[in-house]
């Protein structure tokens, strides 16, 4: 576990952000905890915070572009392009798939980083590195506040954790009995 797990886990829930229940996450899967990223987000100082930590960590990469995922990594890549003093461009869902719209364009080998909210199977990160190299793009890291996949996500560039905080996830056909009983929610991160 990285030395700030604690500082970011308190930032979520100093923020309203870990929430309990039963809720429906974009993965498909149930759980009975969620990151409400968009609650953290509110606050500059703890956006400013968390991004000061990811730079530490991705400050190395020789990249010139960040790139944000819709919607969870709009406000934590910005940041962290803004103090990485690089370029943010962010993909978009159309038809609930990533795209590069709004005439972004990378140049041809343009290093890039991948920044990301909160990542339980990575599919959105996925995603994003195929958009960047479908136009050009060269992902040299990816970084992302909390990653709940108990260690399994793994990517082709390295990989950046803040916080590593794992609760069970369950298909919708063996869900335990605590979430059977309570309808799904999907508060959106």
């Amino acid at each position: 576990m990285n030395p700030q797990n604690d500082e970011v886990i308190q930032i979520f829930k100093d923020s309203g952000a870990l929430l309990e229940g039963h809720f429906l996450l974009r993965s498909g899967l149930h759980s009975a905890h969620f990151f409400q990223c968009a609650q953290v987000c509110q606050y500059m100082d703890k956006v400013t915070r968390l991004a000061e930590i990811m730079v530490a960590a991705l400050r190395d990469y020789g990249a010139t572009t960040v790139v944000g995922p819709a919607m969870g990594g709009l406000v934590i890549g910005q940041e962290v392009a803004r103090q990485m003093s690089l370029r943010f461009v962010f993909l978009e869902k159309v038809d609930d798939r990533l795209a590069l719209r709004r005439n972004f364009k990378f140049t041809p080998g343009e290093k890039v980083l991948i920044v990301e909210d909160v990542i339980t199977r990575g599919g959105r990160v996925l995603e994003a590195l195929e958009q960047c190299r479908a136009h050009g793009a060269e992902p040299v890291a990816v970084g992302v506040i909390v990653d709940r996949s108990e260690g399994k996500t793994r990517f082709d560039v390295p990989h950046h954790s803040l916080a590593e905080l794992s609760f069970p996830t369950y298909p919708a056909d063996d869900l335990p009995p605590e979430l059977q009983n309570s309808p799904a929610t999907k508060p959106g991160s």
